[in-house]
C-alpha cells in the first residue's frame, strides 16, 4: 500500500491526544512554564485518570529527582504517582513494582547516566514488562536525556563533541531496545553533537540516527509516525543508501567519510514516518490511496 502526501488529513484527526505513545526527550525539558512536553506525556498517560511511574535510576540523586517529577505530575492532576527507585538489580524483580506495572498507564525515565540506568534495569522482569506494555500500546513511555539515550539497541554511552566524525569520538554500549532500529543522541545541537552521532552511525549504518535538542521531544505513535514537539529540532540521519565509508580502515582519530547520507531537520509539528522513511511538514500526515 502506497502513501500519498496529496491525500492528507490533519495529524490531530489521526492520533487522538489520549492514545498511548513513546516520547523521547532531548533533555532540559520545560518544567516550570508551559511544560508542553511533560503535559503531553501526562495527557497521553490518561490525564486525570493516569497512573504514572517515575524511574529515577539514572540519577545519582534519585530521591531528589523522583520528588521533583512527582510534584510536577501532581500539579498537573495525575490520578496516582509512584517513584520506582531501583538502586539494585534485584529490585527489578520486586513484586510490588511488578504489580504496579500491571495497573500503571505511564512510565517516565529521568536523566542522569545511561550506563547506570541500563546496568540497573536491562534484562530485569520490570524492564521486560515496561517494554512489552509500551509495544502493545498499553502504557505511554517517556525518557529524557539519559532516559532518551537508552531507547535504541545500540546506545551512545558517552564521547566528545565539536570535532570531525571519528571512531574515538563516541563510546557505544547496549541500550534497552525500546526502538532497536534507532540510535539516539540528546542535548543535540545544544552540545554540538552531530559529529558524535555520525560517528555512531558509521559503525551501524543500517540504523536510523536521531539527534534531539533540549526542550524537544520525538513522539512516536504505534503506527510508526514520529511527531516533533518543543522548542528545538530533531535531526534524522538516514544511512540506508550509504555508498561508502572508511570506518573499517580509518585510524581511531582519523576523519570518517560517509557518502550519500540523507538528513532531515524537523521542527515543532513536523513528522517523520519510520516505515516509509519520509518527512512531512506542518503536522500533515499522508493517507493511503484507495485501491493502492
Amino acid at each position: 500500500m502506497m502513501l500519498s502526501v496529496e491525500n492528507s488529513l490533519p495529524l490531530s484527526a489521526l492520533t487522538p491526544s489520549t492514545q498511548k505513545a513513546v516520547l523521547i526527550i532531548g533533555g532540559a525539558e520545560d518544567k516550570v512554564h508551559g511544560r508542553e512536553i511533560l503535559q503531553t506525556f501526562w495527557q497521553r498517560s490518561g490525564g486525570p485518570d493516569s497512573c504514572i511511574g517515575i524511574v529515577p535510576s539514572a540519577s545519582r540523586e534519585p530521591v531528589l529527582i523522583g520528588d521533583r517529577y512527582r510534584q510536577i505530575f501532581q500539579e498537573m492532576g495525575a490520578g496516582k504517582i509512584e517513584v520506582l527507585d531501583v538502586r539494585d538489580r534485584v529490585q527489578g524483580e520486586d513484586p510490588d513494582f511488578l504489580a504496579f506495572m500491571e495497573t500503571c498507564t505511564g512510565i517516565f525515565l529521568t536523566g542522569g547516566d545511561q550506563l547506570r540506568l541500563c546496568g540497573l534495569l536491562a534484562d530485569t522482569p520490570l524492564m521486560e514488562r515496561i517494554r512489552t506494555r509500551a509495544h502493545l500500546g498499553e502504557i505511554s513511555l517517556a525518557g529524557t536525556s539519559a532516559g532518551a539515550a537508552v531507547m535504541g539497541h545500540h546506545m551512545i554511552a558517552g564521547g566528545s563533541s565539536g570535532e570531525w566524525p571519528n571512531r574515538s569520538l563516541v563510546d557505544m554500549a547496549v541500550g534497552l531496545g525500546i526502538f532497536p532500529e534507532l540510535i539516539v543522541d540528546q542535548h543535540f545541537h545544544n552540545r554540538n553533537r552531530m559529529a558524535r552521532l555520525l560517528s555512531a552511525l558509521a559503525s551501524h549504518p543500517e540504523r536510523l540516527a536521531i539527534g534531539i535538542d533540549e526542550d524537544t521531544c520525538a513522539l512516536f505513535e504505534r503506527d510508526g509516525l514520529m511527531r516533533v514537539i518543543g522548542q528545538g529540532t530533531v535531526s534524522v540521519v538516514d544511512g540506508r543508501d550509504l555508498t561508502h565509508t572508511n570506518f573499517g580502515a580509518a585510524g581511531p582519530n582519523s576523519p570518517l567519510s560517509l557518502h550519500n547520507l540523507r538528513l532531515h531537520v524537523l521542527a515543532h509539528g513536523d513528522c517523520y514516518h519510520l516505515r516509509k522513511h519520509e518527512a512531512f511538514c506542518g503536522g500533515l500526515a499522508p493517507q493511503p490511496q484507495l485501491g493502492s
